[in-house]
């Protein structure tokens, strides 16, 4: 086997583990009983993989990751409605992280925040296409202070992870 072989097997062998670790987190936190008085709200616990993909990764791997994780848990655990809004609040959260990284101006908790925050402007923007209705808007001004918490919190971890990681995983 020749050294691009071997490249490429490593590539897929951490992408694979990323995405099952992902997935595994996904079902997690669907275990976890709702103690927020704030409907939908959850903690974000697979953003910390999409946040490890994307500095440690690239841009392309954390969307490639975040994708295949929101597409393998909604056929696992949700329906057709649950895909469409993760891909809606998933897709837009980590353009949103993938942008503020790319500036060079943020840092990981920043990004993470911001990625909470957008995560939700996602979804709701789903659900007023979805309702036909504006009237939901309201709600994003909740879900703006509950992505920004958790997104901080996430963001706290996946900065210690970050950092205790090689550089380069595919080498």
């Amino acid at each position: 086997m020749n050294k691009k072989s071997k490249v490429n097997v490593k590539r897929i062998s951490v992408y694979g583990l990323i995405t099952a670790v992902a997935i595994v987190l996904s079902w997690l936190e669907s275990q976890i009983p709702p103690f927020f008085p704030v409907p939908g709200m959850k903690i974000g616990l697979t953003n910390i993989i999409v946040i490890i993909a994307l500095y440690k990764m690239g841009s392309g791997s954390a969307m490639a990751v975040n994708v295949l994780r929101i597409v393998i848990v909604s056929f696992l655990f949700g329906g057709p409605s649950a895909l469409l809004y993760s891909l809606s609040g998933g897709m837009l959260s980590t353009l949103v992280m993938i942008f503020l990284k790319w500036t060079g101006k943020f840092k990981t908790v920043t990004v993470s925040i911001a990625g909470g925050i957008f995560h939700n402007v996602g979804q709701i923007l789903i659900a007023m296409l979805m309702m036909n209705t504006t009237g939901i808007l309201w709600y994003l001004a909740v879900l703006w202070f509950t992505g920004a918490a958790s997104g901080a919190l996430i963001g706290i971890l996946a900065s210690l992870i970050v950092k205790r990681l090689p550089d380069k995983p595919f080498e």
